[in-house]
């Protein structure tokens, strides 16, 4: 299956785009440190199986446009980039496959334009209710979360990209040299990488430290972040960022979902489980 790179014109930015085949879109959104080849054996599965199969690089990433604001890495600007990405494609209702940082633009999309979707498929990516809540009240996911903070610091860049970016390379030990080769190079793309931090240093969601309450200065309802499009997780259970209890009540919130727990997978589920992770998404996209 061919994939085709293409430069798409989106709420006034350049996103590059990786797409494979033809039919109803399936659009597929990375999170951090990834980029759009995270999704590559999804766009050839699923492309030669009657989908227009679509992967950008997100705003700050890799091959695409980077702004220096960082209120243009605010949520409102990322899911806009989302839609106006799918728009470009079809005016039918579409499937978001969405990973990390990624679904976290998933779910804002989900819970503000349920219209434009017809199936949601989340991999380890926390609602954000939940998340917010897991944040201000598990001291364990605290303490998962406290990378976020070195993240948005101002130092974040020097720090990440030393030594050859050892320490981001370091999430990706168990990866083959050919991937670490290309994160490497979407990585040293200019700008890349203070475009990747930027989704963290526009968050309203971070852990609390003695200096900041973070989201306990948040006063969130469930009932404003109701998803009521049809919807699926798949959560590697073995996440060292995100964990179990980010799936706690998610019932709630996202009525009728479907969760599949992979015990033996880790955050990087994608790649460690790509059989699995097509196969669940094929039989929840099948027609009803």
């Amino acid at each position: 299956m061919t994939i085709v790179h293409e430069d798409v014109k989106v709420n006034g930015i350049r996103l590059h785009v990786a797409r494979a085949g033809e039919g109803p879109l399936m659009l597929f959104l990375h999170g951090f440190p990834e980029y759009w080849e995270m999704w590559k054996p999804m766009l050839e599965y699923f492309g030669a199986r009657g989908w227009c199969a679509v992967a950008p690089d997100m705003r700050g990433y890799n091959l695409s446009d980077k702004p220096a604001d960082l209120e243009a890495y605010s949520p409102k600007h990322l899911g806009a980039d989302v839609l106006a990405l799918a728009a470009h494609y079809t005016k039918d209702p579409f499937v978001l496959v969405a990973h990390d940082w990624g679904g976290a633009i998933a779910w804002a999309v989900a819970i503000a334009k349920p219209q434009r979707l017809s199936r949601l498929v989340m991999l380890n990516s926390p609602h954000p209710y939940l998340f917010w809540r897991e944040l201000r009240d598990n001291p364990a996911q605290q303490e998962a979360s406290a990378y976020m903070n070195l993240f948005r610091n101002p130092k974040a860049e020097r720090v990440l990209s030393e030594n050859g970016y050892a320490r981001l390379l370091g999430w990706f030990a168990d990866a083959d040299e050919a991937w670490r080769r290309s994160l490497l190079q979407a990585w040293s793309q200019p700008g890349a990488l203070t475009g990747g931090l930027n989704y963290y240093r526009a968050s309203m969601l971070y852990p609390p430290t003695p200096e900041d309450p973070g989201p306990a200065k948040l006063q969130w309802k469930p009932e404003d972040f109701m998803v009521r499009v049809p919807t699926l997780v798949i959560w590697g259970m073995r996440d060292f960022a995100l964990l179990p209890g980010c799936l706690e009540g998610l019932e709630q919130v996202v009525p009728g979902v479907k969760i599949v727990r992979v015990p033996e997978a880790t955050h990087w589920i994608a790649r460690e489980r790509t059989d699995l992770v097509c196969r669940e998404i094929e039989a929840f996209t099948m027609p009803r």
